[in-house]
């Protein structure tokens, strides 16, 4: 059986660590990264783009050629 404890002030999780290792669970760290703020940056200013009418249009029958 998974536990996930999420939101784990920390102040609390030294507690929390030292109980469940005296319980003999085993503990997976795993720090959620966020996407590259770069990469956000593209993603949004393309969307403003596409809704300023900057887009590049594309038939369907003309992708594949």
């Amino acid at each position: 059986m998974d536990l996930v404890l999420k939101n784990v002030k920390k102040k609390d999780f030294p507690v929390l660590k030292s109980l469940a290792k005296a319980l003999g669970f085993e503990i997976i760290d795993k720090i959620e990264k966020p996407y590259n703020p770069e990469f956000v940056k593209e993603i949004l200013d393309a969307e403003k783009s596409i809704k300023e009418g900057k887009g590049v249009t594309i038939n369907l029958e003309d992708l594949w050629k």
